[in-house]
């Protein structure tokens, strides 16, 4: 399967709580939910929905997954909800337990080999694992070379801080540019694919 990254970026690199005031206060982050001003749902929406077609299953980390779980199995009936709910959802987690994974189709990941457990479903048959937000589990990935791509929507606002998701190792990572779409709102999609994958 091929990974893919999905998620909603500040102009300088900050992917933190993207969706809701509390979603992450990590660090005194206040800026909670500072990217629904932007969302263009007649752009952004068909983009989304062209992931997800293509998606055969979703990663988390504990943080995001449960930000999810308690958004979206209270949709249902709504298709995009539907989808979200009926998907197969891996986690990684080293406080969750499998019994505590109450959201449809989750499966916890070992904790002693999260980096092992991707690696052997990217080595599955299949099309998209699709990773959204989990910045710290993102950057792991990036750092593991284990992003076939890369699904960012870069919106024009500056938090001056927060969690990135991409790893301060020093290594170069070449991509390649596939797609940009602009949306009325200001926000670039770009869609990045790892250099000779």
């Amino acid at each position: 399967m091929q990974l893919i990254l999905s998620d909603f970026m500040s102009l300088d690199g900050v992917v933190q709580a993207p969706g809701g005031r509390r979603e992450d206060t990590d660090g005194g982050f206040a800026h909670g939910g500072w990217s629904m001003p932007y969302f263009d749902p007649e752009t952004m929406g068909p983009v989304i929905g062209e992931v997800m077609a293509t998606t055969e299953a979703l990663l988390f980390g504990r943080r995001t997954w449960q930000t999810m779980a308690a958004a979206w199995p209270g949709r249902a009936g709504d298709p995009f909800a539907d989808r979200m709910n009926e998907i197969a959802k891996y986690v990684a987690s080293r406080t969750l337990a499998q019994e505590d994974l109450t959201w449809p189709n989750s499966t916890l990941l070992p904790a002693d080999d999260v980096i092992g457990a991707v690696r052997e479903l990217r080595a599955r048959d299949g099309r998209a694992l699709q990773v959204m937000g989990s910045p710290s589990l993102a950057a792991q990935l990036v750092e593991h070379d284990l992003v076939d791509e890369y699904r960012l929507m870069i919106e024009p606002i500056l938090l001056g801080g927060g969690k990135r998701l991409f790893p301060l190792d020093g290594q170069a990572r070449p991509l390649e540019l596939v797609s940009t779409t602009t949306t009325g709102t200001g926000v670039l999609i770009c869609t990045y694919r790892a250099a000779g994958r």
